[in-house]
């Protein structure tokens, strides 16, 4: 077993790395002066069962071609089987044509070339939606940070817990958190005039009094969470507290949680913080190098995945 990284989250693979007890492999990444990708392998793949360790977040479309031109690379290097293990995977929010828009569905546009590329296996965590998995023509092992996540959750100690969907497309996810904490659930529904833009109408559920645990796949602008906390705390609620597995943060999103009245924001590290996020005091990282790394283990020595998560 062999793990390679580019050059999207070092610090994730690096921590990787080191609960396999392996070192990781060798490569170089580089860019030719007008920006093209060149990676050179510097260690023998020859026959060996290789993971390239790699989200495809911000800049996404650099980092995606960094996984692609690695796994090239690997192929024509003779690498047994290739993983692509993409913690965060980019363009996943366009997997359908809403209304017959003539838009492009990217999230299948990017199966196609990871499996073309020559990836035999995708490992991923939280995909936006579970149907992606069905893009692809090659085994996914979709894994999920909720374990991580409430884990915390319960350390925390917070009382009169109720969880709550920042819409409703997050129904099943915020569901099942709230069986595993035995808590009460709440929905918000909102309406979304145009993309990153998200207005709240109304909540399904009584939150007066009580302290709110937003739970949601990946916080981007974070204007729909900003949102929410301001209405759940119109409606009485003492506390709002958000748990994502993905924080995408681009644009004003750290200013907007640092003045929202979100009281913390709670992030895994699929994606390096940007150093203003690292900074606010508002935001805080969870490791998922340790649940990665088990994944790696299991998927190599052909053991069950899924029973990581069975109760």
């Amino acid at each position: 077993m062999m793990v390679f990284t580019g050059t999207a989250n070092p610090k994730l693979a690096e921590a990787v790395v080191s609960h396999l007890g392996i070192g990781l492999g060798r490569a170089t990444v580089d860019r030719f002066s007008d920006g093209e990708v060149m990676i050179e392998l510097l260690d023998n793949v020859r026959g060996k069962d290789v993971f390239v360790l790699q989200s495809t977040c911000m800049p996404t479309n650099d980092n995606l071609m960094e996984v692609m031109v690695m796994v090239d690379a690997l192929r024509r290097s003779s690498a047994g089987r290739i993983t692509a293990a993409i913690p965060y995977l980019g363009y996943s929010r366009q997997d359908r044509r809403p209304r017959s828009a003539r838009v492009a569905i990217t999230a299948k546009v990017v199966a196609n070339m990871l499996t073309s590329v020559g990836v035999n296996r995708l490992l991923t965590m939280d995909l936006h939606s579970d149907q992606i998995q069905g893009f692809f023509d090659i085994p996914v092992d979709n894994i999920y940070a909720t374990p991580i996540l409430l884990d915390d959750l319960l350390k925390q100690k917070h009382e009169n817990l109720v969880v709550v969907s920042p819409d409703v497309g997050g129904v099943v996810r915020a569901r099942a958190a709230a069986k595993q904490l035995s808590s009460d659930l709440a929905i918000i529904d909102k309406r979304r005039p145009k993309p990153n833009v998200a207005k709240v109408m109304n909540i399904i559920g009584d939150v007066a009094g009580r302290t709110c645990v937003l739970m949601d796949d990946m916080v981007d602008t974070a204007n729909t969470l900003c949102e929410a906390a301001i209405a759940l705390k119109e409606q009485g609620a003492s506390k709002v507290v958000a748990y994502s597995t993905h924080p995408v943060l681009s644009g004003p999103a750290v200013e907007r949680i640092t003045s929202s009245q979100l009281d913390e924001l709670v992030v895994t590290d699929t994606i390096p913080l940007r150093a203003d996020a690292a900074a606010c005091h508002k935001i805080r990282q969870l490791s998922t190098a340790e649940l990665f790394a088990e994944t790696i283990r299991r998927i190599s020595r052909e053991d069950s995945v899924s029973s990581l998560f069975m109760d």
